[in-house]
């Protein structure tokens, strides 16, 4: 295309989106409610951006395709119709994926559904990374997006330099990526902070900017309430509404809760039964947890509870201590074995090993020792988990009877968590339903914990107790009166 002076577009921005665009910061997130704007903020400062700096390469990413297209290509508001003027004006040009300017700059309409997806763009340059809907994608896809990130060669408007390469994401609160979002942007620092985080981070200025639906002066806010709370889900709504980063929209497990499921570590009644369970990891991490099963004798745990007072969460970290997402320590059974025999040694009664469940791939034979076997040989036995993660033919679901310990009895849950056990108090809440299956948890995030909770819970089957006012009850299928007194309880077998 030939350099020639560019048909000026008109975009009306609210003061939000303004600061979004104006701000010094290079790594910024948007939003927080539904409503606030996100979406066309990232079509703007694209064009914006594109319009203003020769040869600049802009990526602009969903994580599915479908959504990509009706979210930014078509209908009102959608790229087509914002840059109708420089299409007929023959300064732009849309082909297929891909937006061409009369200078040189492009933007590049993308989709990354998978982790697996994300070396598509391993040879990429990105100038400017734009990401709608931050939470659907996991750490690992936007921390390898962002290493693409760089920038030389290109000549910036004195009033952009040191703001470029940069990076905008809008997003809500909840799904896969809603934990790691909240760390690295909400709980970090204060809302509009902007602050250079560490290399092992990125090194970028990092700033969130929340926006509420009221920042919005194009939508009705009372009408787009009443869409909002039709949603059904009272967690669901309050993130989407308020922009509420404290409550995970979606999640798996939405009864747990800090403040009911959490306690401080204390000493335990050494005659406790206790048990370990283990999910194996090895590129990915593994998850190593201890329980103790309460027989009532201490108030605050009902009789048969569960409480996970240890973990050994086997993930890689940073220079500087920061957990990498997702990424194991590749680690060798032998050096698994002797890291839970060094973490139990307090554990030991007259000498004999503590035993556990395990995830049962460990037990594959595959032309040498298992792993289950090699660690068996350090001391550390294990016998295989039941692996049932849903209901089928009748068998009990595993992620049913994690919801159940975790209510209870309707005043106190039967499954605690010490607040050392870090790892776990992180990842749990996080859990968000698959969207094929939704009985089932979606894989692609931090589910290690999780899984090695199911083994632990499906080894101790729970039944909550029936109320003890009701005038009947049920005990072998036969109804019977209630007798003043007496409670029925859960049961807990040893595992």
């Amino acid at each position: 295309m030939s350099h020639i002076a560019p048909v000026r577009l008109e975009a009306e921005l609210h003061p939000k989106q303004g600061a979004a665009l104006r701000t010094t910061a290079t790594e910024v997130l948007y939003g927080g409610a539904a409503g606030a704007g996100k979406s066309f903020l990232v079509r703007i400062a694209a064009i914006s951006w594109c319009g203003s700096i020769p040869g600049l390469q802009v990526y602009l990413f969903r994580r599915l395709r479908d959504d990509l297209i009706k979210n930014h290509i078509e209908g009102p508001g959608g790229l087509r119709m914002l840059l109708a003027p420089l299409v007929i004006a023959g300064l732009c040009v849309i082909v297929e994926d891909e937006i061409r300017f009369w200078n040189g700059s492009k933007i590049y309409l993308c989709h990354c559904k998978d982790e697996k997806d994300r070396f598509k763009y391993l040879g990429a340059e990105i100038h400017v990374l734009l990401i709608d809907e931050l939470t659907t994608f996991t750490e690992v896809i936007y921390r390898f997006l962002r290493s693409r990130v760089r920038m030389a060669g290109i000549a910036l408007p004195p009033d952009m330099i040191d703001r470029f390469p940069r990076i905008l994401a809008g997003s809500n609160p909840g799904n896969v990526g809603h934990q790691w979002v909240k760390s690295a942007f909400i709980d970090a620092r204060a809302p509009l902070e902007i602050a250079k985080v560490s290399s092992a981070e990125g090194g970028m200025y990092r700033q969130f900017i929340p926006a509420r639906l009221h920042d919005n002066p194009s939508i009705d806010p009372a009408e787009y309430t009443n869409k909002l709370e039709g949603l059904g889900s009272v967690a669901l709504v309050k993130a989407m509404r308020d922009g509420d980063w404290n409550v995970v929209a979606g999640a798996f497990f939405d009864s747990f809760s800090t403040e009911r499921h959490v306690v401080p570590a204390q000493s335990l009644p050494k005659y406790w039964h206790r048990y370990r369970a283990f999910d194996w990891g090895s590129a990915r991490p593994f998850s190593v947890g201890w329980y103790a099963v309460s027989d009532g004798e201490l108030p605050e745990f009902p009789r048969g509870a569960l409480i996970r007072y240890r973990e050994w969460y086997g993930a890689a970290r940073g220079a500087d201590g920061v957990t990498i997402p997702n990424t194991g320590l590749r680690m060798t059974a032998e050096e698994v074995a002797d890291g839970i025999v060094e973490r139990e040694r307090e554990d030991i009664r007259d000498g004999k090993p503590m035993g556990g469940v395990a995830d049962p791939s460990i037990f594959a034979e595959n032309g040498g020792p298992s792993i289950a076997d090699r660690m068996a040989a350090r001391k550390v036995f294990f016998r295989p988990a039941d692996n049932t993660r849903i209901s089928q033919h009748g068998a009990i679901s595993g992620w049913d009877q994690v919801r159940a310990r975790l209510r209870g009895d309707g005043e106190e849950p039967a499954l605690f968590f010490f607040d050392t056990c870090r790892e776990a108090i992180r990842t749990l809440p996080a859990q968000q339903h698959d969207e094929a299956r939704p009985e089932d948890i979606q894989t692609d995030g931090e589910d290690h914990c999780a899984d090695e909770i199911r083994y632990s819970c499906l080894s101790n089957p729970y039944t909550a107790p029936l109320p003890v006012n009701q005038d009947e009850y049920v005990k072998d299928g036969y109804a019977r009166k209630w007798k003043p007194g007496r409670r029925a309880r859960g049961s807990a077998m040893a595992a």
